[in-house]
């Protein structure tokens, strides 16, 4: 969290110990994390965002709170910063993502950020803020957490409409905070069989760094102070346990290389380099060749990218993330039929992952195929109901095809899945409108009406419940 004075800061809990109770954390958190995808800072890449949930999930069942329900989400930020927010929700710029050398300094990273969750140190650093509703609160931290990004702007603006810029003192993680967030956070890496040292290998290494980054050195060690002291301090933990053998994760691996070339400037420079050094294939290993075929598709190559692509994926049939870049490359190229049936191929062999679903849902609306995206969709959304991106198609597939009620229902979770609750509200009343509704559907979506106008006067209110 963002950090500025050690030493001043108040107590954290009063002496019986008393703090933001479970159930107002947890509402914290879904209030902030609307906030967040209110102000459009979250990485919408759904195959990114489960690698970084499975590693996630790894690390959270071997740590001190298995049982807690944690979120992982990605912030589509070059900055190299990481946070923990309410609720157990995660945050990770993919500035640090890339700045990673290894799976275990990413899974070192997120340890000690699950840790701040685990202890409840932000929890704690809240109990003095008694008098303020959740949905102020939740907006408050979401702003300062918002204006750490490299463009602050968003951030300033939620502070001042707020008006509690003081707030940011109070939540401030202690040194002692940031030594037992390490200390527990070493210990969930190496029982997840992780290398123990990634922690304190990737400390070091921005501490080193730093003084390349001129006036502005990384977020993370604004928010995440380290000094040489606690390097040896968590080299020294780390040291205490099982040496662990080093392998090179490649799901990790071919993640970074999407996010790289999704963050490359001018692509069409970084291929001609690209070929220029390692000739004409891109490279000898599957990172390279794999990164090498998404430059060639963003730069609309598409029959070379086809080319290397379908090697990759010919060589290991079954990975994912081959399967999907094939697929999304013959669609970019419009080649439809093959695209959607290697989708359904996909999808069979991973049923319900998120991952295929909604860019075989994209493709299926691309071909006009709308009555079979809505039926996927519909389906999907039954049983997972915290995509946002997923109603946003829904809503697409069902105005495609007639289903008017559901068009207006699907905008309405869309809306309110990033903060919009009003615009939810007034997309449900016009779903009320719908003729083709039975007398049940109307009572559920007036039900849903009432417990967002609830929600909506709460979020007005100034007194936390």
């Amino acid at each position: 969290m963002p950090q500025s004075n050690f030493d001043d800061l108040p107590n954290l809990g009063d002496a019986s110990g008393k703090i933001i109770s479970p159930q107002q954390d947890k509402a914290l958190g879904a209030y902030f994390m609307r906030q967040i995808r209110q102000a459009g800072i979250i990485l919408e890449d759904e195959e990114a965002t489960a690698y970084l949930a499975a590693l996630g999930n790894k690390l959270t069942s071997h740590s001190e709170n298995p049982g807690f329900n944690f979120t992982f989400f990605l912030v589509n930020d070059s900055s190299i910063n990481a946070f923990a927010g309410p609720g157990g929700y995660i945050g990770v710029n993919v500035g640090l993502f890339l700045a990673c050398e290894s799976e275990s300094e990413l899974a070192g990273v997120m340890a000690h950020e699950i840790a701040h969750i685990t202890q409840r140190h932000l929890a704690r650093a809240f109990d003095s803020q008694e008098r303020m509703s959740v949905p102020t609160m939740a907006a408050i931290l979401a702003s300062i957490l918002i204006g750490a990004t490299a463009d602050g702007s968003a951030g300033a603006a939620a502070l001042m409409a707020t008006q509690a810029a003081s707030m940011q003192q109070q939540i401030n993680f202690t040194r002692a905070n940031e030594k037992e967030a390490d200390r527990v956070g070493i210990q969930t890496l190496a029982d997840a069989g992780f290398d123990p040292f990634g922690m304190p290998l990737f400390f070091e290494r921005l501490q080193k760094n730093s003084k390349l980054y001129g006036t502005r050195p990384p977020e993370f060690l604004s928010t995440h102070p380290v000094t040489l002291n606690r390097i040896a301090e968590a080299t020294a933990r780390a040291e205490g346990y099982a040496k662990v053998r080093q392998y090179t994760n490649l799901d990790f691996q071919l993640i970074q290389a999407k996010m790289r070339v999704e963050n490359y400037e001018n692509p069409k420079q970084v291929l001609a380099d690209v070929q220029r050094y390692k000739g004409k294939s891109g490279g000898k290993t599957a990172v390279e060749q794999y990164e090498f075929a998404l430059l060639l598709s963003k730069t609309e190559n598409y029959a070379a990218a086809l080319k290397v692509m379908e090697n990759l994926h010919n060589s290991d049939p079954d990975r994912v993330a081959y399967r999907l870049a094939l697929a999304e490359i013959m669609t970019a190229d419009k080649q439809y039929p093959q695209a959607l049936q290697l989708y359904a191929d996909t999808l069979e062999l991973y049923p319900g992952e998120m991952t295929v679903v909604l860019p075989y849902a994209t493709a299926l609306l691309s071909y006009g195929q709308a009555e079979e995206a809505f039926t996927l969709l519909t389906d999907i959304t039954n049983r997972n109901t915290g995509n946002a991106q997923s109603y946003k198609l829904l809503a697409q597939a069902a105005g495609a095809t007639g289903h008017s009620a559901q068009t207006h229902t699907a905008m309405a979770q869309y809306y309110f899945l990033n903060g919009y609750t009003d615009q939810a509200i007034e997309q449900l009343k016009l779903a009320e409108k719908s003729p083709t509704l039975s007398a049940y559907q109307i009572e559920r979506i007036q039900a849903r009406i009432t417990d967002l106008e609830a929600q909506l006067a709460l979020e007005k209110s100034e007194k936390l419940e």
